[in-house]
């Protein structure tokens, strides 16, 4: 039998910071087919070779406009058949925040959803960028292409996945609205890949840079793999890296049967 497909996803919170924290070595290593990360805060002129090609694999990357913000980048052992970039919406666009790599047999949609923003000023424009999202994968679902999107999605989904719900239910990650709109993607046919095989608590993706936060594992799970439910027999494992360092979020990974 074939190895099975491996991806990963990561908001490394500046790529030439990550850089510096062993970001190379974790790359090397973790021997991804696919490799999306968010937060890249660069864009590829300002990135030395061994960041824009690591590996020697394909690159695309989508910076944003605003200097030192946002951005995503996606790296492959294969060349896609197909990308693009951002949802054709200029109001999300100059923020970097959308590719797409289509495969032969595989849509990869890496994205940085927008964070609400403590006092919930740019809810209204996460939410919208949450249904321009929803409307692209289903055109992609319905061209009968199978979908794994990822990234960070700004958000907690269900109380189990932060380790304080009840001191979080009026903060920007966790609010009602937010959570709705998961609940929308997931009645929509949309697969929690890690929640396919870990029912369990404690397990986060994010945490803050306070000291003895991450050592107390007080953290936030806001960065997945969702797959379309058609491509849910070839799931094979998805798990979480935290014990990769190098940003205040750590890696998602994902394994498919070819």
């Amino acid at each position: 039998m074939a190895d099975p497909l491996a991806l990963s996803a990561w908001n490394v919170n500046g790529l030439r910071s990550a850089s510096g924290k062993g970001f190379l070595n974790w790359f090397e290593s973790s021997a991804c087919d696919v490799v999306c990360l968010q937060e890249i805060k660069a864009r590829p002129d300002q990135l030395p070779e061994e960041l824009l090609h690591p590996g020697g694999h394909f690159s695309v990357f989508n910076p944003a406009e605003k200097a030192g913000y946002s951005g995503v980048a996606v790296f492959a052992k294969t060349e896609p058949v197909d990308v693009w970039t951002g949802l054709g919406d200029p109001e999300f666009d100059r923020e970097g925040r959308v590719i797409g790599v289509e495969f032969k047999d595989l849509v990869v949609v890496n994205a940085y959803f927008p964070n609400s923003q403590r006092d919930h000023a740019r809810l209204h424009y996460k939410l919208r960028f949450c249904e321009a999202m929803l409307v692209r994968l289903e055109e992609i679902r319905a061209r009968g292409k199978n979908v794994a999107l990822c990234g960070d999605f700004n958000i907690a989904h269900h109380e189990i996945d932060l380790r304080n719900p009840k001191s979080n239910r009026k903060n920007a990650g966790f609010l009602p609205t937010e959570r709705a709109w998961m609940d929308r993607l997931t009645s929509a046919g949309w697969v929690d890949a890690f929640r396919a095989f870990e029912p369990g608590p404690g397990h986060y993706t994010w945490w803050s840079y306070r000291p003895g936060v991450r050592e107390k594992n007080v953290g936030w799970r806001l960065d997945y793999f969702f797959v379309n439910s058609e491509l849910t027999d070839r799931l094979r494992s998805s798990r979480l890296r935290p014990d990769v360092s190098g940003s205040d979020h750590c890696p998602v990974e994902l394994r498919l049967t070819p």
